[in-house]
């Protein structure tokens, strides 16, 4: 593990879950974390005790992005975290709003915090985006059209980062989950907690603390080691839709 203390890290959605975790994560192992999220009160609750500067962030708000940037005068590493999917009604009954939403969050915030901070990665003189991808990303499933949707776009942004910063003291890794039990489900499901308990009854999902440990190994490892993508799912998850199950 490479040392880390003294580099700065940017950790988006940070108020829970898989960013919550991360930012703790990389703060046990050196980085001086900024958080961004919408949930402020949260998110202090999460950075508060690590030390954190806590800043609000909507990546879906480009002035919001911009804001949070300018406050960001140097940083090593960004974890493109925010995103989410919403529902899972098929093609025919697809609510624009919900696939509006998903590509705000999970697709046009990566490219703008991406596109604000890389002058400040480059001059860091080793920078690393780091883009919180999905299964979904790399299979279809049905309900799932609008975040597979956004999530083969990160994916596909990801590739081609990494084909336009070769050359760059800048790092590009795609962190890609499998079931991971956090809040993404009842958000998903737009608070329905009944019907997101379903999606991990009978097996034993990741959790963040899990993704987390990928994010912090793929950012301490040297220099000149780039990490393309990790996948990484439970061990009772073989793809998207074949999950053994204890019921």
């Amino acid at each position: 593990m490479v040392a880390a203390s003294g580099k700065i890290a940017v950790v988006t959605g940070a108020s829970s879950g898989i960013g919550a975790a991360t930012a703790v994560a990389l703060h046990r192992a050196g980085f001086q974390v900024v958080l961004g999220a919408r949930r402020v009160e949260r998110l202090q609750a999460v950075g508060e005790p690590i030390g954190a500067r806590c800043l609000p962030l909507d990546v879906t708000d480009p002035e919001s992005v911009r804001t949070f940037c300018a406050q960001v005068p140097e940083v090593h590493v960004l974890v493109n975290n925010a995103g989410g999917a919403l529902g899972l009604d098929p093609i025919a009954q697809a609510s624009d709003a919900d696939w509006q939403r998903m590509y705000d969050t999970n697709v046009l915030g990566l490219m703008r915090m991406t596109r604000e901070l890389l002058p400040k990665l480059e001059a860091s003189g080793a920078g690393h985006i780091v883009n919180v991808g999905s299964v979904a990303g790399r299979e279809p499933y049905v309900g799932g059209a609008g975040y597979n949707a956004a999530k083969f776009a990160v994916r596909a942004i990801t590739q081609v980062l990494r084909l336009e910063l070769v050359g760059k003291p800048i790092r590009v890794t795609e962190i890609v989950p499998g079931m991971v039990a956090t809040e993404f489900s009842l958000v998903r499901f737009k608070g329905d907690q009944e019907r997101a308990d379903r999606v991990y009854a009978g097996m034993q999902p990741l959790v963040a603390d899990d993704v987390a440990d990928c994010i912090v190994w793929a950012v301490t490892r040297p220099p000149h080691v780039n990490i393309d993508e990790i996948v990484v799912k439970p061990l009772a998850q073989a793809s998207v839709t074949v999950v053994a199950r204890n019921l």
